[in-house]
């Protein structure tokens, strides 16, 4: 599972350099219909069949029919309605869901990356939701929060609900446990990026053939690294985890050029991969293959025994920031309505269910009891005998159907797991412009040549196989030739416009 995040992460990475939000000429809602409440069960009639689409990180698994059949037992009894399941790969999938939409093909219910949702607004490729949210989905608020329910609005209208999960982030530093015991190494004390060089100095000394700090495809070490809220882009960010509402140049700020000094002496010295630009592996792999010692990475709750079950090998790890809450945390998979449902409350009532029916999220999640899993107490689960990870009819991915929080804990995870990640996500530092998102659409050809430039250089250079002393003014000068300046300018607009409205305070010095 942790691998397939992994796999997700790095996507959602290029997509996020390489998009460009189209116009913003869509308003789209058919939901103003008075269809049943969230409490209507299942009523008299033929069941509606909601076609659910959602994206597969893998092969479909054996057991998909047997899962959708047992889903369609609750669903008719529940809300009066079947559900057809349609597995997407991931590497298919923004293709295949453009085409279902403006083809009008059957679909009701779909995730979305936050990549892409204001663009799939801006088409008006979604059900506009708050309506909808009033009369089937309370559960849906009711489990997110009013924070981070109101998150994903745009213009001050709900398109899509976020996945209840880890919604904040915090960043630290992450080692293979053999070498921190080995070397006598106490990660206790790293605070700040300075304070893990001896650690890979340690290991460069004693571990020749192995890298201290590994990266993953498409990523630099600074991709897991963040004081700031990027707005979605990096295109204009707010410095200080969003505490203020200035919108500055990141690439052009003093504590950018400092991480690129840092990551270019790092490189000289060995501590980065010569390669790392053009790495195929995920950082778990390579640890997992004794060819990497730790990385920088985004943590949460339990990521110690995920991390060390991925890797194949003990991990220690130090939360160097504390979690913060910024848009794109929260906005990273959310749910929405597709415009070409034919019944919108009974695709809301589905999601609800997603969201509030612990028999619904556990087999989406895990599958059959008895067949896929077996319990070990009221809320811990595992394998039955015979049955491992390798040859399971069915493995769900949690983080993606709707609320994790209700779902059961695997053997050997912390069996606190979801009480602390909601205190996680309840004590983190909230960025003052979580529920913002940026509108691109006027300045699109700036965006898309933007994109283009970061493409060219950013990941070489926060892998310091460039020299930032001399490629730096390059980088800076290219940004500002394909409209960088005129991209802050409108997103300055758009966040001031976004705080008045909302009442936010925020200093602008």
């Amino acid at each position: 599972m942790k691998r397939k995040m992994i796999m997700l992460h790095a996507l959602v990475t290029m997509m996020l350099l390489l998009a460009a939000c189209g116009s913003n000429n869509g308003n789209n809602s058919n939901s103003s219909g008075n269809g049943g409440t969230e409490e209507s069960g299942g009523g008299g009639g033929k069941p509606y069949e909601l076609t659910v689409a959602y994206f597969s990180l893998g092969s479909v698994p054996k057991d998909q029919l047997l899962i959708e059949q047992e889903l369609n037992k609750i669903t008719k009894t529940k809300i009066n309605a079947t559900v057809k399941l349609l597995p997407i790969s991931m590497s298919a999938w923004q293709n295949q869901i453009n085409l279902m939409l403006t083809s009008n093909e059957k679909l009701d219910l779909m995730p979305m990356l936050g990549t892409t949702y204001a663009n799939q607004v801006a088409k008006g490729q979604l059900v506009q939701l708050d309506d909808l949210l009033s009369n089937q989905g309370k559960g849906i608020v009711e489990a997110l929060g009013p924070d981070y329910a109101n998150a994903a609005q745009i213009n001050g209208k709900t398109y899509a609900v976020p996945t209840v999960r880890d919604l904040a982030q915090s960043y630290g530093f992450y080692l293979n446990k053999n070498l921190a015991d080995k070397y006598n190494l106490d990660l206790s004390k790293v605070k700040t990026l300075d304070d893990v060089e001896p650690i890979l100095k340690t290991v460069k000394e004693n571990e020749p053939n192995m890298i201290p700090m590994v990266n993953a495809t498409n990523a630099s070490p600074l991709s897991s690294f963040s004081t700031r809220d990027s707005l979605g882009d990096d295109m204009g960010v707010l410095l200080n985890n969003g505490q203020d509402l200035k919108v500055v140049n990141w690439f052009e700020s003093e504590e950018y050029a400092a991480e690129l000094k840092k990551m270019r002496e790092w490189y000289l010295a060995g501590f980065i991969a010569k390669d790392a630009v053009t790495v195929k592996e995920s950082k778990s792999e390579i640890i997992k293959a004794g060819k990497g010692a730790g990385s920088l990475a985004v943590m949460k709750p339990g990521f110690n025994v995920q991390e060390s079950r991925q890797s194949g090998t003990p991990i220690v790890s130090v939360e160097m920031l504390p979690p913060v809450a910024k848009t794109s945390t929260v906005t990273n998979i959310m749910w929405g309505i597709a415009r070409n449902s034919g019944n919108p409350e009974k695709a809301m009532q589905f999601l609800n269910l997603m969201y509030t029916d612990k028999e619904v999220v556990n087999l989406l999640d895990w599958g059959i009891e008895g067949k896929h899993y077996v319990k070990v107490s009221d809320n811990v689960i595992d394998y039955p005998q015979g049955v491992n990870a390798s040859n399971v009819g069915y493995a769900g991915t949690g983080w993606l159907f709707g609320n994790q929080f209700l779902s059961y804990v695997f053997n050997g995870d912390d069996e606190q797991l979801w009480e602390k990640m909601k205190a996680f996500n309840a004590g983190a530092i909230k960025s003052k412009a979580l529920g913002f998102t940026f509108d691109s659409s006027s300045v699109k050809t700036e965006y898309a040549a933007v994109s283009n430039v970061l493409s060219q250089y950013r990941i070489a250079l926060e892998c310091g196989a460039l020299d930032p002393a001399k490629v730096l003014p390059e980088f800076l000068s290219k940004l500002k030739d394909a409209g960088i300046g005129k991209i802050i300018a409108e997103k300055q607009k758009q966040l001031d416009s976004w705080a008045a409205k909302k009442g936010t305070e925020g200093n602008r010095t």
